[in-house]
């Protein structure tokens, strides 16, 4: 089974992720299942039928994070350091086109959101940026077509 980096952030909504989903939610949908069971017939029963298929999607979920969890290699970034891009790396770009900054954190996939900066280890520009140093100047081959980018900054945080 193939190990799946992770930041320490990403294991713990992960893991908070998991113990909401068991604790709370699970609880909450057995208890929606047995209010809709007392209301009889069950083959005409709407929400029973919806009750049930809330549970199987929980219990889905639950069985993937529970794999993600098991399958994870903690990555602590703050230990980190250099000036080449790896994994955990927080780079400032400066797009040549169009002068403008961009600062993404490179993670693993389950912890990616390009809104809020974090990319993953896998994308198209992650794999353009690993090993490269500040100065830089990087081709990426994206879905809405080729940039061009400027590595201004490198930090480990």
């Amino acid at each position: 089974m193939e190990k799946i980096p992770m930041t320490a952030a990403g294991y713990a909504a992960i893991d908070e992720e998991l113990r909401r989903r068991k604790q709370t939610d699970r609880p909450a949908i057995i208890q929606a299942i047995a209010e809709a069971r007392a209301h009889g017939d069950l083959s005409e029963n709407a929400e029973y039928h919806a009750a049930k298929e809330q549970q199987g999607m929980n219990e889905a979920r639950i069985a993937d994070l529970e794999e993600q969890i098991g399958r994870a290699d903690i990555i602590d970034v703050s230990k980190l350091s250099g000036d080449e891009v790896k994994f955990g790396a927080t780079v400032t770009l400066i797009d040549e086109d169009t002068e403008e900054e961009k600062v993404y954190q490179i993670v693993g996939d389950m912890e990616a959101d390009v809104k809020s900066g974090k990319i993953s280890i896998s994308s198209p520009i992650a794999r353009a940026l690993i090993g490269k140093k500040e100065g830089d100047s990087v081709d990426v081959a994206a879905p809405g077509g080729a940039r061009a980018y400027e590595i201004e900054k490198v930090v480990y945080k």
